[in-house]
């Protein structure tokens, strides 16, 4: 690519490239915005993390989540986009163009800007998730949940999301154990309700996951659990205190501990997020942020549906948003145009 530099100026620059940002590298390139894609810490994001995606339209069969974050990148590529491995560690978007500094110290300008740097989900910190994570260790039953039919498997975590994961995996598992480290829920009393009176559903309080067994061959074929009466083991187990330990045979471990949106270089720019990090967007249906000309896509400004599908939509919908933004800015610059040419 060409040198980067403070004195070039980018018509469109897109920061992630998971389903969401290649999607939009792929139409804001065929719109002939030229898009550059900063690709991020981990390129292609949570989809690298699943190994079968079944519910992308288009796969009857499947697809690896790797090989279908590769044949977007490719796509991209084909109609002109741009991308350079990098993050952004600041951003300045007080005025336009929009400034941009990344992780290796060069500064990009550019016009307009795409976030979909996605949300992390919390991993727990258990022996063994670094593997197996994708190899029945999930972040995501929707994905994942009809890989495990007929199966026993845990459920991590005590809030909303943790039910909703729970009681989607019934549609699949034998068995769904809920591990909490405490003996009570965060949980709506409603999903409380639903996930306790489901009889595929049982619940271990204060219990937490300290190891997961298995290898990616196999995939998953246990957990070690810990548990205190007193609730969060862990931190007895660190400080010396007696913990019952015990071996578990299952074959899916689901973490629902909640997800980070990754937008800690927005904290200090105009643009609104809400209360768990998440980009804000303007009434109605729209990709278009409180700050004009910065667009948002995927999971950072999504923490409800969460599918690479719907990724992929916002994903294009923001390309669009974009062009039709460059189109309104070009139709406001030319009577400014017109009348310094009249002053000439």
């Amino acid at each position: 690519m060409n040198e980067i530099t403070d004195q070039h100026v980018h018509e469109i620059v897109i920061v992630g490239s998971g389903v969401a940002g290649l999607s939009a590298a792929v139409y804001a390139a065929r719109s002939d915005l030229e898009p550059l894609v900063l690709e991020g810490p981990e390129p292609g994001g949570q989809l690298t993390l699943t190994t079968d995606v079944e519910n992308f339209l288009g796969f009857p069969e499947g697809i690896g989540g790797m090989e279908l974050i590769q044949r977007g990148k490719e796509q991209a590529e084909r109609f002109g986009a741009e991308f350079v491995h990098d993050t952004v560690e600041d951003a300045t978007l007080d005025d336009r163009p929009f400034e941009l500094v990344l992780s290796n110290g060069d500064l990009l300008r550019t016009r307009a800007l795409i976030v979909a740097t996605g949300a992390s989900a919390r991993w727990v910190g258990a022996e063994g998730e670094d593997e197996l994570m994708g190899y029945g260790a999930s972040t995501c039953a929707t994905c994942d949940g009809a890989f495990h039919r007929g199966d026993d498997v845990l459920v991590i975590g005590g809030g909303d999301s943790a039910m909703e994961e729970a009681l989607f995996l019934t549609k699949f598992a034998d068995s769904v154990t809920m591990v909490h480290r405490r003996d009570e829920l965060r949980a709506s009393e409603v999903m409380a309700d639903r996930a306790r009176d489901h009889d595929a559903i049982a619940f271990r309080w204060n219990t937490e996951l300290v190891e997961i067994h298995g290898s990616r061959e196999e995939g998953v074929t246990g957990a070690t659990l810990v548990s205190h009466p007193d609730g969060h083991p862990k931190e007895k187990l660190e400080a010396g205190t007696k913990v019952e330990r015990e071996e578990v045979d299952v074959s899916g471990v689901f973490y629902a501990v909640g997800h980070v949106p990754n937008t800690d270089f927005l904290e200090d720019t105009p643009i609104d997020l809400d209360d768990s990090g998440h980009l804000k967007t303007r009434e109605g249906m729209t990709t278009e942020t409180t700050v004009e000309g910065v667009f948002a896509a995927g999971d950072v400004m999504d923490p409800d549906y969460r599918q690479a599908v719907t990724s992929a939509g916002t994903g294009s919908m923001a390309a669009l948003d974009a062009e039709e933004w460059f189109e309104r800015q070009a139709v406001r610059e030319a009577p400014a145009a017109a009348e310094a040419t009249a002053d000439d």
